[in-house]
């Protein structure tokens, strides 16, 4: 006889020689205490059914043993037949194992998003096999199944809600989140799916223009080289036809040459190592869009899309001007000057005579250097609203989120993690990363505008704006200005204006606030690495009434 088990003979449990072989009313058949256990998990809803056909038998059915399969078997034994699978069919530790195998579990196929249970290959065949199962839905196996449950109802969650960014069930939406802004999960994956794809393909564009920036600054090293090694190369051959005084002269102009050379080249070079970096960087984060993106689960996706890291706005190109001058020409055309005339002559000359070399402009013409005009920065205008989330409840939002005004009412804001309950406080809605700009137009007593990382909302009694290391705050009153940073007081001096500008270089870690009127004026200036996106924040505490408003710039 073979040596493989005939399946009839094997339990779909244990998938192991039947032991004391029994058999349910629908004709299948199991070890007695496989299926006993089995049973014994479905005592509470009273219902117990076959694992193989899903028939139930209200009431439980009294089993007996098969004597016949129990004779078989044991002639099965005699006859040195194996029932274990080979090792490799088996669960290891970084393997999704099957939910139904009893005893050592073999190893999952498909992961069911009905049933909420992973299945071996012989115990998912009731889902090809029975129209019962023809709507379930199959997945790669996957050991986070539970995610899809919702804690709370045990429920499987299907609802996507918009206003509290989150994953709930059906009986969430009619509890807790009853009224809320929800989407099924499908739909907002599909939108978030379309986002990820934009931004892929902003990377993708990226990646190409920095290649291209990266080959034009290969080709200004080589340009360099082959201009300060053919000026070396003359001037060696002028200086040799000279006394003695020439090749002193000539020794200072080589060494200088080289100086010369090696320090552009540098620059260039310093730039070059940075545009691969972020070519290295932009690639790694396509991968992992890439890998969020092919998530077949729909919560998966979301919980993983959520927290990602925000993408980086693109950084303008540094405007890399290859001149079609040549750079050490000028030195070689002081030399043949210099060869013409007396030594004494020579001697009196070149100590005023330049080592003129055309500086690499690449280095030179940064676009995202602070603008000088207040036309340059509304350039960079950025439209900010506030996050009502967010915001304190005496904070009344108006004007379509861009207003806040402090009131002595308590707003009916929904109950919220990241709302400020101590300090008069909102944060805005939009991250930043690029370049931007905004201006606030206060009313009252003062106002206090800020930017912070949005963890600023979890750090207790210490998220007052400037009292921490993750939030900048310029503080406006009616006869000064101060500048707090992590409860560190610097006063401002500067016009007072009831407009105030801000400009962000979030890459350049620049930070400045100015006093806007006829003129603009700056009145304070950050320089530091930020480390994450930034959020604009206002706080009102001067007295009731006071407002701040994102101006509308055009």
């Amino acid at each position: 006889m073979s040596a493989e088990l005939i399946p009839p003979f094997s339990c779909s449990f244990c998938l192991d020689l039947l032991k004391d072989p029994v058999t349910t009313p629908c004709g299948h058949s199991y070890c007695m205490d496989c299926i006993k256990a089995h049973w014994d998990g479905e005592d509470e809803k009273k219902i117990y059914s076959c694992p193989q056909c899903r028939e139930t038998f209200p009431p439980r059915p009294v089993l007996l043993k098969n004597t016949v399969l129990t004779d078989l078997v044991e002639q099965l034994k005699k006859n040195g037949l194996q029932a274990a699978p080979a090792d490799h069919c088996y669960a290891g530790p970084e393997d999704v194992a099957c939910d139904v195998c009893t005893g050592r579990k073999l190893k999952a196929l498909k992961s069911c998003l009905v049933c909420l249970v992973s299945y071996c290959d012989q115990h998912l065949q009731p889902h090809y096999n029975s129209s019962a199962f023809e709507k379930h839905k199959l997945v790669e196996p996957s050991k986070n199944l539970q995610e899809n449950i919702c804690s709370r109802h045990d429920e499987v969650m299907k609802i996507f809600c918009r206003t509290d960014q989150q994953c709930i069930c059906y009986l969430c939406l009619m509890d807790e989140h009853k009224g809320h802004d929800t989407v099924s999960a499908a739909a907002e994956r599909t939108e978030r799916q379309k986002e990820l794809e934009g931004s892929q393909q902003n990377i993708q564009q990226r990646i190409q223009d920095r290649e291209k920036d990266v080959k034009l600054l290969q080709q200004e090293v080589e340009a360099i080289n082959r201009s300060a090694d053919k000026a070396v190369e003359d001037s060696g051959k002028i200086f040799t036809e000279l006394i003695r005084l020439m090749e002193k002269i000539s020794a200072d102009v080589k060494q200088q040459v080289r100086s010369q050379q090696k320090t552009e080249v540098s620059r260039v070079k310093e730039l070059q190592e940075k545009l691969e970096q972020e070519i290295t960087e932009l690639k790694r984060k396509d991968a992992e869009m890439k890998k969020i993106s092919d998530t077949e689960v729909h919560t998966q996706f979301l919980n993983n899309y959520s927290s990602l890291s925000p993408l980086s706005e693109s950084t303008d190109s540094p405007s890399i001007n290859i001149r079609p001058l040549r750079y050490f020409e000028d030195v070689t055309a002081a030399v043949s000057e210099a060869r013409d005339k007396l030594h004494e002559v020579l001697r009196e000359t070149w100590a005023n005579t330049s080592l003129t070399v055309i500086e690499v402009d690449v280095l030179l013409s940064n676009p995202q250097r602070e603008p000088k005009t207040r036309a340059g920065f509304l350039k960079y205008t950025r439209e900010i609203t506030l996050d009502p989330n967010t915001a304190h409840t005496q904070l009344l939002l108006s004007e379509g989120n861009k207003k806040a005004t402090l009131t002595r009412d308590q707003q009916s804001y929904p109950s919220h993690a990241d709302r400020f309950s101590v300090q008069f406080q909102v944060l805005s809605r939009e991250h930043l990363t690029g370049p931007c700009y905004w201006e606030v137009e206060w009313r009252g007593n003062g106002v206090h505008v800020a930017v912070a990382y949005k963890d600023i909302c979890g750090v207790g009694s210490l998220n007052e704006f400037g009292q921490n290391k993750i939030s900048w705050v310029l503080k406006c009153d009616r006869k000064r200005y101060h500048f707090w940073y992590n409860k560190v007081y610097t006063p401002v001096p500067g016009p007072v204006s009831s407009r105030v500008g801000v400009y962000l270089d979030h890459s350049a870690g620049t930070l400045s606030f100015y006093s806007v009127s006829d003129v603009m004026t700056l009145l304070h200036r950050v320089q530091t690495t930020f480390t994450q996106p930034l959020h604009v924040g206002l706080q009102l505490y001067y007295r009731f009434g006071d407002t701040a408003e994102f101006c509308k710039l055009k």
